[in-house]
């Protein structure tokens, strides 16, 4: 654990990865929208299943009110009886956790995932992917490059795509993904 690192805001950067950083970086606060999304939305169930002081958890809550990734709301008469309902900005968080997730699942879970997706249409097992917009392709990690968008700034715009050379990858194990056997068609190899 990193202790006494200061906080320096993310504001000379025009990057929505430092943006968002800005709203859920926080180690606590992805986990909040976690429970949240899960149905987990009074309080006390919150703090139950994380663990977090009490009032980490309620600086954490109150950030994601103020940023309008949750709504308050009261459940019943008593003052405290507040629940926590995801807005449209809340839910959309979503991917990301299924991103980080998945990442784990690879990377730091050595006994295989705590928790599988699954499709609510079918009820089978999900593994989420990303798709270009275009083609339909399937993506992978290393077929992906950037380019200035609307919102670039004129430092951003001079730049090519990026990367301008692909990643390299050295002492890293392969994902799931790319360990699977293929398929084996009926004829046998020449």
């Amino acid at each position: 654990m990193i202790v006494g690192m200061p906080y320096r805001p993310f504001t000379d950067q025009n990057c929505s990865i430092a943006a968002a950083l800005a709203v859920v970086g926080e180690r606590w606060t992805l986990l909040v929208m976690r429970e949240v999304l899960l149905g987990r939305r009074r309080f006390a169930d919150i703090r139950d299943e994380l663990g977090v002081a009490p009032n980490i958890l309620s600086d954490r809550l109150q950030t994601l009110v103020e940023q309008r990734l949750l709504e308050r709301r009261r459940y019943g008469k008593h003052p405290e009886a507040l629940e926590y309902l995801p807005t449209q900005k809340g839910t959309d968080i979503n991917p990301v956790l299924i991103a980080l997730m998945q990442w784990g699942d690879c990377h730091a879970a050595p006994n295989g995932p705590p928790r599988v997706h699954v499709h609510t249409a079918c009820g089978h097992d999900a593994n989420p992917d990303l798709h270009c917009t275009y083609c339909g392709e399937k993506l992978g990690p290393r077929e992906l490059k950037l380019r200035p968008g609307p919102g670039a700034n004129d430092a951003q715009r001079a730049e090519p795509l990026l990367p301008a050379n692909p990643p390299l990858t050295t002492g890293v194990a392969p994902t799931p993904a790319a360990t699977k056997p293929r398929a084996v068609s009926g004829t046998s190899e020449p």
